[in-house]
């Protein structure tokens, strides 16, 4: 018996969570059904494909986790489960929800969900809930045993996988350039898809300063000399800083304040920024 992992953009206003766990309790009470988070921004495909990168992998091996923002559903998109490098499994539409996770963990086999099979009875002319239709169904029969991976449905060749566009982030001579792939939505910090060890070539050491640009189709709206820190706590109250975040990305906050909300900074890949080692000043 696996556990079962809840993500979706339906909220928790009424009662499609509830729902899914319902279905998910018909098929196994012994199954364990937890909540990655129901507050993904509605239709949002990129913020769900973020949140997944962020979480599964702190999950045991053969995990299962559902995954519906599906802006599509009743079309022509296809239903699938998603066999990760690290041994997880994902039941999702694939619309770009496995983006990151392919990127950056890796997809080793993508399966059809036979829908003939693995739907939850009685539910055929309903053609705009496959959450619970399908995906909570499916879910916790692959999470219970009662059908393994192969039973899911027929093998897709993973090039029928869809991805979000993306960029990769890159160093130009002594400046490091990624973009703001999503926030810390509690505290509105901003992550970014700029690794560690793509930093650390810069030889900034913790205590220095940088010189941070943010920018939006190619228009600058924020520049500033920050201090690069190991947490918030190094600076005063409402001081920016650039730190590194709990996926070993680089991002950019303000001590007990949001950066996002003080300078409307969102994310995408038309969200760029960059940053170097900050000039040193001579005053006469």
């Amino acid at each position: 018996m696996k556990s079962l992992v809840l993500q979706s953009d339906f909220g928790n206003g009424d009662g499609a969570v509830s729902a899914m766990y319902g279905v998910a309790e018909s098929v196994s009470s012994d199954l364990r059904i937890f909540d990655l988070t129901h507050d993904i921004p509605q239709f949002d495909i990129w913020e769900a494909s973020y949140r997944l990168i962020q979480t599964v992998g702190y999950w045991p091996e053969g995990t299962v986790f559902v995954s519906v923002v599906d802006p599509g559903v009743g079309s022509d998109r296809l239903s699938v489960v998603a066999k990760t490098a690290s041994g997880h499994y994902i039941v999702t539409p694939n619309n770009g929800t496995l983006t990151h996770l392919s990127k950056v963990t890796g997809i080793v086999e993508m399966r059809q969900i036979d829908e003939n099979v693995n739907r939850l009875p009685n539910s055929r002319d309903d053609y705009t809930f496959n959450g619970r239709d399908v995906y909570a169904y499916t879910g916790a029969r692959l999470a219970s045993g009662i059908i393994s991976f192969e039973d899911v449905g027929p093998k897709l060749d993973l090039h029928k996988l869809v991805k979000l566009p993306s960029v990769d982030p890159k160093i130009e001579g002594d400046t490091v350039t990624g973009t703001i792939d999503v926030l810390d939505v509690r505290f509105g910090s901003l992550w970014t898809n700029i690794p560690k060890e793509m930093f650390s070539q810069l030889n900034i050491h913790y205590g220095q300063r940088v010189e941070l640009t943010i920018s939006k189709y190619s228009r600058t709206l924020y520049k500033n000399i920050l201090v690069y820190t190991h947490s918030f706590s190094e600076v005063n109250v409402g001081e920016p800083l650039v730190y590194i975040n709990s996926l070993s990305n680089v991002a950019v906050a303000i001590n007990q304040g949001s950066f996002a909300r003080a300078y409307n900074i969102g994310t995408g890949i038309s969200w760029k920024i960059s940053i170097r080692k900050a000039p040193r000043i001579v005053y006469d």
